[in-house]
């Protein structure tokens, strides 16, 4: 049947849908680097924008805020890389980049402060992805990385710094929203009673039926705790159970207090988790099969594919980053709005796939 009958089929028909939407969209369109840059920055400055409005919003009495880091977060990430590696490709072919590198590095600031301020979480993401983005770029461009003391120190004293302004920030203007100790208090607390849950109850496919919080009228598996975003399933009036109320933070206690690992093992089984880290290891390997296609092609000379290199690198980066998150820190990194921006980036890498089998041959 077309018509989805669970989270879990729903999930695969939507991911489906977007691979080929963007297999499409990478064979019609002929990326160039020009386009590239200019789409690249023009989403960075987007997302710094709405990341810094949103953001400031915590400071206003009686106005709510949206949370964007948590769906945006990676694409962030995806553009932000992207716009560095077509600069640096810029260079490469001899043309200057230094108005575009010195934007990138505010727009990179903007995003870090603003992001950092609504999620500690997107920090992690943040530099994660820098850093991998960085480490992509130097054995693409032939840069020698130099990890010394020195830089090491810089970078967990950085962190250090901003966790503990953040800490300040919150006790000054008794904005407890703002304090990352909150965030370890709250997995003291629920963190070992949820992974007890989740160890107890997760079988080969779903979990023991009757052991998450519907009760008698748990499915014993696609119960929801993994699902994309609520508002979608509503508006296509999928008969699928969903968390209101005080049910959402009875789903937080898995889908934000565990990482990913653990929420998708009790939503979908240890199957289902080893089908997920199958596919994520069958994206990457193959990010980097064709961008070495494209790094040839680069390096004797070819132009063609300048743009789609540096797309494969930002979607790459991207992708790496989100899933490390996810899946090893913070569910909610995957999950829900999350996880159509999770699905658009493994798209964004697959998709090249296809284009290089029928181009470069």
């Amino acid at each position: 049947m077309l018509i989805a009958q669970n989270h879990l089929q729903f999930i695969l028909e939507v991911a489906l849908m977007i691979q080929m939407g963007v297999v499409l969209l990478l064979n019609i369109i002929p990326f160039t680097l020009s386009m590239v840059l200019f789409l690249s920055l023009i989403l960075t400055m987007f997302l710094a924008g709405i990341f810094s409005i949103d953001s400031a919003l915590l400071f206003l009495p009686y106005v709510s805020h949206q949370e964007f880091t948590h769906p945006f977060g990676p694409l962030a990430v995806f553009a932000w890389v992207t716009l560095s590696a077509s600069a640096s490709l810029l260079s490469e072919v001899e043309i200057k980049s230094t108005s575009i590198t010195t934007l990138s590095f505010i727009l990179f600031g903007v995003i870090a402060i603003a992001g950092g301020l609504m999620h500690r979480s997107f920090l992690i993401l943040w530099f994660l992805g820098w850093f991998i983005g960085y480490f992509i770029m130097s054995k693409s461009f032939r840069r020698s990385v130099k990890v010394t003391k020195k830089r090491v120190f810089a970078v967990a004293a950085a962190v250090v710094g901003g966790f503990s302004i953040m800490e300040i920030l919150s006790r000054v203007l008794n904005a407890s929203v703002l304090s990352p100790l909150l965030r370890l208090t709250r997995l003291e607390d629920y963190a070992i009673p949820s992974l007890k849950m989740v160890i107890n109850n997760t079988l080969l496919w779903g979990h023991v039926q009757g052991s998450c919080y519907w009760g008698a009228d748990c499915l014993g598996g696609c119960d929801g705790y993994l699902s994309l975003p609520m508002n979608l399933i509503t508006t296509l009036t999928l008969p699928f159970p969903l968390f209101y109320g005080v049910l959402v933070v009875k789903k937080d206690v898995i889908d934000y207090m565990l990482p990913g690992i653990f929420g998708v093992a009790f939503d979908f089984g240890y199957g289902g988790l080893l089908a997920l880290l199958c596919w994520c290891a069958i994206v990457m390997c193959s990010g980097f099969y064709v961008l070495r296609k494209y790094r040839s092609k680069r390096r004797v000379g070819s132009r063609r594919y300048l743009g789609r290199e540096a797309l494969l690198i930002g979607a790459l980066s991207a992708f790496i980053a989100q899933t490390i998150i996810g899946l090893f820190l913070f569910n909610r990194t995957i999950n829900g709005a999350a996880m159509l921006t999770y699905m658009f980036l493994s798209a964004m890498v697959m998709a090249h796939l296809v284009t290089t089998k029928r181009s470069l041959r």
